[in-house]
């Protein structure tokens, strides 16, 4: 390199110093020859890191780190995208297998029940009507009932795919409900149990404030309804609380194979010192699938109502045989929209629970290592490797507590 009197190294371009007032070619400035901050950096790593720094990996849905709120924001909408025939595919499946079974069973039923009522004798006509009603209720109890089941079940499926997801692996619609079947019974004996414990408490409110109004005084009637107001307040602030504590049941039953009691216990530790973050994230994502699901649904409904006053302004239910073609065509779509949309919304919502739990271990028992460690021996070829979700039955009764446990007889990790 010339210097300021002319002298170049041998071999060397002869460089022309810039006149007054130019800039000067790049490479020739000042210290271009000296190493400076962040010399010897690879391509793409970040300023001021250490030559070779690599991010944690992302094989899969997820990077394999502590997630950010963003992240668990985001990531359960990618699940959609990811493997969306599975996931997607099995939620509309088993509601639409709930749908058929509810129109079948409670349309059935209440036709026959409505038909021995216009048949009865005016003397026998009271107790016909009460068997049919109570006919109908029974009937209608039997989808309630599977719905519960098929909630616990769509729940396991998509807990499945979002823990393997977040490895990389994708399941198809088979392998994901033979994996959720296997914990089919635990998962519908917890549905059943927030199920009845949300009964038990209405019930209770409920039956306060109402023997209180049957008194019928003007202090009771009005202790009454404060009762059913303060008494409302109290169980939807006690059912959040409530609701975030044992959000992760369902996750530690399908990912760590826990009993009922077992889970519940873990997760109230897992959330521990973490109520808020659990608790805004399910809402936020629940807020946003929700208004998403009334901006679509909302233009149907008011159209198929537009349609139903067009077809029949009057209301006088005398309709012809298009009128009734047109009916059922628009109320089809309007139930075909509410499918996807329900589908959609349990997917989301169910892996930001999953997402949400995959995250407390990180950050509480170094999940985030365990998982690398079980990416980088799968790329080996390694196949006896345990299931990295899994802890020891010692650590399940010490919740919070990191360990490891071979994989279970028949385990896609064995």
């Amino acid at each position: 390199m010339a210097d300021d009197q002319g002298w170049q190294a041998p071999g060397e371009t002869p460089r022309t110093p810039p006149r007054y007032g130019e800039y000067a070619p790049p490479g020739q400035h000042a210290g271009a020859d000296q190493p400076g901050f962040g010399a010897g950096q690879q391509p793409g790593t970040p300023y001021g890191s250490a030559p070779g720094w690599t991010p944690p990996p992302k094989p899969g849905l997820i990077p394999l780190r502590p997630l950010g709120f963003g992240t668990l924001i985001g990531a359960p909408f990618q699940e959609l995208r990811r493997n969306a025939r599975a996931v997607v595919g099995s939620a509309l499946l088993i509601q639409g297998i709930l749908l058929v079974v509810s129109v079948v069973v409670v349309g059935v039923v209440s036709a026959i029940a409505l038909t021995r009522i216009s048949m009865a004798d005016a003397a026998d006509l009271d107790a016909v009507t009460s068997g049919s009603v109570a006919s109908i209720i029974v009937s209608a109890l039997v989808p309630v009932a599977l719905s519960l089941v098929g909630s616990a079940f769509l729940t396991g499926i998509i807990v499945s795919d979002v823990a393997r997801g977040t490895l990389g692996e994708k399941l198809s619609l088979k392998e994901l409900w033979r994996l959720a079947g296997r914990r089919l019974w635990p998962l519908t004996a917890w549905v059943l149990i927030v199920a009845g414990v949300l009964l038990g408490l209405i019930a209770v409110v409920g039956g306060a404030a109402t023997a209180l109004i049957l008194v019928g005084n003007a202090v009771t009637l009005a202790l009454g309804i404060v009762v059913a107001i303060l008494g409302a307040l109290a169980l939807v602030a006690l059912g959040v609380w409530l609701y975030t504590k044992t959000s992760l049941v369902p996750c530690l039953i399908v990912m760590e194979r826990l009993g009922v009691r077992a889970s519940i216990r873990r997760s109230w530790s897992l959330t521990r010192g973490y109520f808020w973050r659990t608790f805004g994230v399910q809402f936020l994502v629940a807020a946003i699938v929700n208004i998403v699901a009334q901006v679509v649904t909302t233009p149907v409904a008011l159209v198929y109502g537009f349609l139903v006053s067009l077809i029949d302004p009057t209301g006088s239910g005398q309709l012809n045989g298009g009128a009734i073609t047109a009916a059922i065509v628009s109320y089809a779509v309007l139930l075909l929209v509410s499918l996807v949309i329900g589908a959609v919304t349990t997917v989301v919502q169910s892996s930001a629970i999953a997402l949400i739990y995959i995250d407390l271990r990180m950050r509480k028992e170094g999940l985030d290592l365990k998982l690398v460690r079980f990416v980088e021996a799968r790329q080996t070829g390694r196949t006896d490797v345990a299931d990295p979700y899994l802890v020891e039955t010692a650590a399940a009764e010490a919740p919070g507590t990191p360990g490891t446990q071979p994989p279970a007889e028949g385990s896609p990790w064995a």
